[in-house]
C-alpha cells in the first residue's frame, strides 16, 4: 500500500488507515475479509486441510493484491501478516518493482507454483524481471481461514528470513573473477560459486579497480553475508580479480557434488596452498566447504597417526593391533560391522582398513596426554588457531584437549573434533608434503594478508603418512573409489555419526600428484561409497 490516507466504511463507521502496512491497517482489512476470529458471523470455524476451491480463491486474492502493489491486503491473506507486509512493501518501495503479472501453475494439493513477470525501474533505467516461485496454502490456526503459509521465498526464491529486496547503486563495484588460467568465473557457469563470488565482491570490489552500477539485490539479514545481485539495471565497470581457482577442476567439482545432496568438496595444490576448487550442493547456499563445523570421522586418523609416529608410540611397520572392541575410561568402541579383528596388525594395516580400536588402544601410551592430539593438529597441521586468511570467511578446524571418553572419540574423528573439507584437504596436503601451506583463494598481497604458519611434519613422518594413504587408495577402504586413477595416489575414508541423522556423514580425502581434495556429504554413509567418488572425479580433473 502506498503512503497517505485511505478510508474504509464499515457498517456506517469511518475507519481511518494512515501510512503503510501498519497494525491498524491490517485489522481493518482483516475485518473486511472476515478474518481474525472464527470466520463470518454465524459460520463455524473450518478445520482440516484447505479444499481445492479454497486454495484457488486464496491464491487469486493474494496474487491480485500483490499485482496491484497493495502490500497490506496481500499480507492479510498470509498467516504472518506483519512480516509479509514489510517485505511486500519493500518489494514496491525499496526494490522499485512494478507492473507485476503473476501466472499461477497447476496446483499440487495445496502447493501452487507460479511465474512472476515484472519491471524494475530506478532513476530512468528499466529492466524486465522474470522468475519462478511457489507457495502453500494452509488452514489458519486461530481463524480457520485458508491462508498463504508465509515464507520470504514466496516473494523471491532467494529470500530467507529477515532478508529484503533493494534496488540502488551498489556499495561495491562488480568483479570479474578469473581463474588461474585467465578463465572468467561466473555464477551462471559455476552456480556453486555464487556465494563465494558474492563474498569476494563484497570484500575486494573496491580494490579491484571497478566502478559501481545500479542493481536489484537481496540484502541478507546476516551482517557478514554479502548482498546477492539479482538484476543489473545500469552496468558499472567490473574490476578484475585474480583467484587461484582452476576452471577445469571447478567444473568437475560442480558436477561431482551433484551426486549427493548436502555435499561439499575442496581441492588444493599441496605445493603452494592454492585453492583449486570449492563447490557445495546445498539448498541453503551455505559454504559448508569452507565454513562447516562437523565431525570428520576416520579422516582424522591422518592426524592421529602423525601424533603416534611423532611421539614415538609406533610407526608405519610397527604394531597397532586391531581387536573387536576397545574400552577407554568406561566407554567401549567398536569397528565397522564386518571388520575382522587382527591382533598382529601394523599401523599401516590398521590405517588402511580404518580400524577404530587399533588407534584407541594406543592413545594412552606414554608420553601421550590429553593435549597431545591438539598439539599435533595445531603445531604440525596449522589447525584450530582461528588465523587462516583464505580471502573469504573460513573455519580453521577444532581439536580441543579433552579428557574422559571424548579423548578416545577425538582420535577417530568423533567426540569434539570439528572440521570441513577445506581443513581436511589441507591436512592431506600437509601429510604428503610435510609442509603446512595455508590454503588461500586470492593473492595475499591483494590486501596484505599474512598467512597462518605451522612447523609441519618431520619428513620421516610425512613419508610414512603418504605411504599409508597410498596403501589405502590401492588396497584399503579407498580402493574402489580411486580405481582407475593413474599417477601417485593416496586416500583416507571416514564416516561420522551425527545426532539427529539416521545415516552417517560420508567423508573422503585423497591426493593425486600435486592435487589434494576432500569431500563430505550427509548422504551415503561410508566414506568410500559417497564422498569417495566426488573426490575421485575432482582428482581426475586435476591432472
Amino acid at each position: 500500500m502506498g503512503r497517505g490516507v485511505k478510508v474504509a466504511v464499515i457498517g456506517g463507521v469511518f475507519a481511518v488507515m494512515v501510512g503503510g502496512a501498519g497494525y491498524g491497517a491490517y485489522n481493518v482489512v482483516s475485518a473486511l475479509d472476515g478474518g481474525g476470529g472464527s470466520g463470518a458471523a454465524g459460520t463455524a470455524k473450518k478445520s482440516g486441510p484447505p479444499s481445492g476451491d479454497e486454495v484457488g480463491e486464496t491464491t487469486e486474492k493474494f496474487f491480485t493484491a500483490w499485482e496491484k502493489g497493495d502490500a497490506t491486503t496481500a499480507a492479510s491473506y498470509t498467516n504472518n501478516a506483519t512480516v509479509a507486509g514489510t517485505l511486500l512493501t519493500a518489494y514496491g518501495e525499496a526494490a522499485h518493482i512494478t507492473d507485476v503479472e503473476i501466472t499461477p501453475g497447476t496446483a499440487t494439493g495445496t502447493a501452487v507454483p507460479f511465474t512472476v513477470q515484472a519491471k524494475v525501474s530506478y532513476e530512468g533505467a528499466t529492466k524486465p524481471l522474470t522468475y519462478k516461485s511457489k507457495l502453500t496454502v494452509v488452514r489458519g490456526e486461530t481463524s480457520g481461514r485458508a491462508l498463504v503459509d508465509w515464507e520470504p521465498s514466496v516473494v523471491h526464491p532467494q529470500l530467507k528470513d529477515g532478508d529484503t529486496l533493494v534496488t540502488e547503486e551498489s556499495s561495491t563495484p562488480q568483479i570479474q573473477a578469473v581463474g588461474r588460467d585467465g578463465t572468467v568465473l561466473t555464477k551462471e557457469k559455476y552456480p556453486s560459486l555464487g556465494p563465494v563470488l558474492d563474498t569476494l565482491r563484497q570484500k575486494y570490489g573496491d580494490k579491484a579497480g571497478g566502478t559501481p552500477g545500479v542493481e536489484l539485490m537481496v540484502r541478507h539479514a546476516a551482517a557478514e553475508a554479502a548482498d546477492t545481485s539479482l538484476l543489473t539495471l545500469t552496468e558499472g565497470e567490473p574490476g578484475k580479480l585474480e583467484t587461484t581457482l582452476s576452471a577445469s577442476v571447478q567444473a568437475a567439482a560442480e558436477q561431482a557434488v551433484k551426486r549427493y545432496g548436502e555435499s561439499s568438496v575442496v581441492a588444493v595444490k599441496p605445493s603452494t596452498g592454492e585453492v583449486l576448487a570449492v563447490a557445495n550442493n546445498r539448498a541453503d547456499g551455505f559454504n559448508a566447504a569452507f565454513q562447516g563445523q562437523v565431525a570428520p570421522g576416520s579422516t582424522m586418523k591422518i592426524i592421529t597417526a602423525a601424533m603416534l609416529i611423532d611421539n614415538g608410540v609406533t610407526s608405519m611397520n610397527d604394531p597397532a593391533p586391531c581387536p573387536d572392541t576397545a574400552t577407554w575410561q568406561s566407554q567401549t568402541f567398536k569397528n565397522l560391522t564386518g571388520m575382522k579383528a587382527d591382533t598382529s596388525a601394523t599401523l599401516a594395516n590398521t590405517f588402511m582398513r580404518s580400524c577404530n580400536t587399533g588407534f584407541i588402544k594406543l592413545i594412552d601410551e606414554d608420553p601421550l596426554t590429553d593435549a597431545s592430539l591438539t598439539a599435533e593438529a595445531e603445531e604440525r597441521f596449522g589447525l584450530g588457531q582461528n588465523n587462516w586468511q583464505t580471502g573469504i570467511t573460513s573455519f580453521d578446524g577444532k581439536v580441543p584437549a579433552v579428557s574422559g571418553p571424548d579423548r578416545a572419540a577425538n582420535a577417530i574423528g568423533q567426540g569434539q573434533v570439528q572440521m570441513n573439507p577445506l581443513n581436511m584437504a589441507s591436512v592431506t596436503a600437509t601429510a604428503v608434503t610435510g609442509e603446512f601451506r595455508q590454503p588461500y583463494l586470492v593473492p595475499f598481497e591483494l590486501d596484505d594478508r599474512k598467512p597462518a604458519t605451522a612447523k609441519g611434519l618431520p619428513q620421516s613422518t610425512a613419508a610414512q603418512l603418504k605411504q599409508m594413504m597410498r596403501l589405502t587408495a590401492t588396497q584399503g577402504t579407498g580402493a574402489a573409489a580411486m580405481s582407475g586413477l593413474g599417477g601417485d595416489i593416496g586416500a583416507k575414508t571416514g564416516s561420522a555419526e551425527v545426532d539427529g541423522q539416521t545415516t552417517s556423514n560420508s567423508w573422503f580425502t585423497g591426493f593425486r600428484n600435486d592435487v589434494a581434495a576432500a569431500a563430505m556429504t550427509e548422504e551415503g554413509g561410508h566414506g568410500g561409497d559417497a564422498a569417495g567418488p566426488i573426490v575421485a572425479d575432482v582428482l581426475r580433473a586435476g591432472g
